[in-house]
């Protein structure tokens, strides 16, 4: 091929990237808006149990507190019990 053939199916090729791109991005976006509108409903929902149950909303929001220091505390450490 010509280095003229080669650029022009170069270009060709780009604008069918870019164009693929453009959809990705549009699609993106809508996954995100409703994303955060379903996000926006749950945080509703829980803050309305939270007000009706705030014990049991107090010892939830602990245990999954203790739960993740657990965790990060496991992955600090490498995993590796009683060795120094």
């Amino acid at each position: 091929m010509a280095k003229n053939q080669v650029e022009a199916v170069a270009e060709a090729l780009k604008g069918k990237v870019m164009a693929q791109v453009d959809k990705s991005k549009a699609v993106a976006v809508k996954e995100v808006a409703k994303v955060k509108k379903q996000l926006a409903s749950t945080y509703a929902t829980v803050e309305g149990y939270a007000k009706k149950n705030p014990e049991r909303a107090a010892m939830v929001a602990a245990g999954i507190g203790a739960a993740l220091g657990a965790a990060i505390a496991l992955l600090m450490n490498g995993g590796k019990k009683g060795k120094k």
